[in-house]
């Protein structure tokens, strides 16, 4: 097996990027440097492609490490043939290798091991081999041995037929047979025992359909039913036709040994085989539900925290509650908390004029041009007041309704008990509301990220691997934007390549101690920073005021002399960079030839000239804005063909969730989402986007919402 081969056929790119990839990789390097600084040496793989080369890469290095133990065992035993040899080496995933292996893998106690113990093998060779002047009876008896736990013939004859149950069940070409077949035309049923209850599980009460058509969400709704043990759920399959077909391969026509051996095939596929395959289907179903959902969940967090910073504005966040009361937290335009209070003006206290008249104050003293609402409880009436608040306020004062989805995890995080220790849940839930819109991606990384809401079923997922898949998109966007190496937390500076948990802790510590950063190279000085780590790192730091102006983009130290090189030879200096005033691209005609002046390749100029000319880009600024509001829309005030402008909030299989700002997200169904069909809602939008919908119908008593995009 060469992994390389079959990783470049998976991606549909060259051999040579495959290799230079996997080389990168084995040295150490992190996907987001490979994707960003290193893409001359891999044909410009992006992180995507990179990031899957690197999962099937070990899962592939899995597979042959399993195959080696395998041929080491197999070959222990002295069972070892050519062709036992060449289907492992065929196999292209771990479960076929599985099944290969499976006669010769060492078994616990069954009762064909039992049968063997007691001598029956070579009885149950006699059965399979059908000689037609045989009789079973009087082959058995020469098998009957009371020392041996055999008693009599029937005795005999019964432990040849489990052996054969056994052999029928470990052959591996009958399995991948019975797999494909349960697969093509195999239902998955579920039903209750308890019809009447009323449960969210009540379309899946008597519900059935084909294994190969049924989606993802759905299998993950059946499993969560099963699990609390509100559904019963199998695997139907076509089980006559499965056992003729073994029939037909096994026995050879007409003779005293076809009762024995149908009788033994059907136990081998009902008591060994069924079950077996049962629970394998189950397993890939939920498997592949599982990466379906946590793909669409990557998706949307990516979305989510690549939204547009509203930067250069005083916040007020507010995080609304009755009886404890709204907390408020003004935050300046740089995240730093200027003041933090209590409010009561809903119920039970309702002191609305007295709170309005504090807000207005706050607003006032704190130039504070915009309100951040958390959507938790009390939401709604805190938005009536904020709007009064609004309409007498002199100042432009605009408001907009943020998901605290993962604010009271932070709030209570020892991360967020160390960044505010003088501050009570509350302050810091208010705080986060405010930070989470000036920068999204700073504050939402001090989440976990399966706490932070745009997923679906996600307690229910392999969490390590929901983790791993997540903690990489963050890790990508992290890296994407570049982080502020003078203002970043540690919890940001976790997700940039080449920096550990640790190195993120000496990063700020070092800062505590010796002031800001003035250079890059100053990270060199940081305990347990290596000169790999830095070469991971650098380029994803940026300074803006340093001694080095080219600190303030995205390009790397190792290319500094091809940058000055190149500044120097149109009439710039590095001095230009800070003040946006440095234009390259209609100077430079020939790129290739401009690239071998300076010391550097085509692909990484071309990147250095966008960085020049734009330093300290940005890639969120071409998200769509956040929809700012200075008006209330009651659930009451919605009728059937409204048309309004909501924000999508949440994308799943079945549809998205969009924010019209009545505190209850409606629902875009797929099939409502475009004239044309589409695949899966992400083919149309992504978290954060603003889409133009028609309210289709209201259910007031269920606080339900149908909502559509069509025209």
């Amino acid at each position: 097996m060469n992994i390389n081969h079959i990783i470049a056929n998976e991606l549909s790119v060259k051999l040579w990027q495959v290799d230079a990839a996997i080389k990168l990789i084995d040295e150490g390097n992190t996907i987001p440097f490979i994707a960003r600084y290193r893409k001359p040496v891999t044909g410009e793989l992006n992180d995507e492609q990179l990031r899957t080369l690197d999962e099937r890469l070990k899962y592939l290095r899995n597979l042959e490490e399993k195959k080696k133990t395998v041929v080491d065992s197999i070959t222990e035993q002295g069972k070892m043939t050519d062709e036992i040899m060449s289907k492992i080496a065929m196999a292209e995933t771990i479960v076929a290798v599985d099944d290969i292996y499976r006669p010769f893998r060492p078994k616990r106690k069954t009762r064909a091991t039992e049968a063997k113990a007691k001598g029956l093998e070579p009885l149950a060779d006699i059965f399979l081999k059908q000689e037609k002047n045989k009789d079973p009876e009087e082959e058995a008896k020469a098998f009957v041995n009371e020392e041996k736990g055999v008693a009599n013939v029937a005795e005999a004859i019964q432990g040849a037929k489990d052996i054969i149950a056994e052999i029928v069940s470990d052959n591996d070409e009958f399995r991948k047979a019975i797999r494909n077949t349960v697969v093509k035309h195999g239902l998955i049923v579920s039903n209750t025992k308890n019809p009447e209850e009323k449960t969210p599980y009540e379309n899946y009460y008597d519900y059935s359909e084909g294994v190969n058509k049924i989606p993802g969400h759905r299998i993950l709704a059946i499993n969560r039913g099963e699990k609390e043990k509100v559904l019963n759920v199998k695997i139907e399959m076509p089980e006559e036709n499965i056992i003729a077909s073994l029939d037909k391969v096994i026995i050879k026509g007409e003779s005293q040994f076809k009762p024995l051996l149908k009788e033994a095939i059907e136990d081998g596929f009902k008591r060994l085989i069924k079950p077996a395959i049962e629970r394998e289907i189950r397993s890939q179903l939920t498997e592949k539900a599982e990466d379906g959902a946590i793909t669409v969940f990557g998706q949307n967090l990516k979305q989510l925290l690549m939204q547009p910073p509203i930067a250069g504005r005083n916040v007020l966040g507010w995080d609304p509650a009755f009886r404890t009361g709204c907390k408020l937290a003004v935050v300046d335009n740089t995240g730093k908390v200027l003041y933090t209070t209590v409010i009561f003006p809903t119920a039970p206290q309702n002191k609305v004029a007295e709170s309005k008249k504090i807000v207005l104050d706050i607003i006032k003293k704190y130039n504070v041009s915009l309100i951040s609402l958390g959507n938790g409880t009390a939401s709604r009436e805190s938005e009536a007041v904020i709007v009064d608040i609004i309409k007498e306020c002199p100042t432009k004062v605009e408001y907009i309704i943020v998901n605290e989805a993962g604010a009271s995890v932070y709030s209570a995080s020892k991360l967020a008990t160390e960044e505010f220790p003088n501050f009570d849940v509350g302050q810091r839930s208010a705080t986060s509301m405010a930070r989470r819109l000036q920068d999204p991606l700073a504050e939402l990384v001090k989440i976990e990220p399966k706490a932070i809401g745009v997923g679906q079923y996600q307690h229910d997922m392999n969490q390590k691997k929901l983790d791993e898949a997540l903690s990489n998109i963050v890790e990508d966007c992290v890296n994407n934007v570049g982080v502020d190496l003078n203002t970043a937390s540690a919890p940001l500076l976790e997700y940039v390549s080449g920096i550990s948990k640790t190195i993120a802790k000496n990063i700020v510590e070092y800062r505590e101690e010796n002031g800001q950063f003035q250079s890059r190279k100053d990270l060199l000085s940081v305990a347990k920073l290596g000169p790999k780590a830095f070469e991971q790192c650098a380029g994803f730091m940026r300074i803006r005021e340093g001694k080095e102006p080219l600190d303030y983009t995205s390009v790397h130290p190792e290319s500094y002399s091809s940058a000055k090189k190149l500044l120097k030879k149109y009439g710039f200096s590095t001095k230009d960079i800070l003040g946006g005033n440095i234009h390259l691209t209609d100077e430079i005609k020939d790129v290739k030839e401009v690239a071998e002046e300076i010391g550097t390749d085509p692909i990484t100029l071309r990147d250095m000239i966008k960085e020049l000319e734009k330093p300290g880009r940005d890639p969120r600024e071409e998200m769509p804005k956040p929809v700012l509001k200075s008006d209330v829309l009651d659930f009451d005030d919605l009728k059937e063909g409204m048309e309004l402008k909501g924000t999508v909030r949440n994308v799943i299989d079945f549809g998205a969730f969009v924010d019209i700002g009545v505190h209850q997200d409606g629902l875009v169904h797929i099939s409502e989402m475009s004239n044309k069909f589409i695949k899966h809602p992400l083919d149309v939008v992504s978290v954060g986007d603003v889409v133009d919908v028609r309210v289709l119908s209201v259910d007031k008593e269920r606080k339900r919402i149908q909502l559509s995009m069509k025209k």
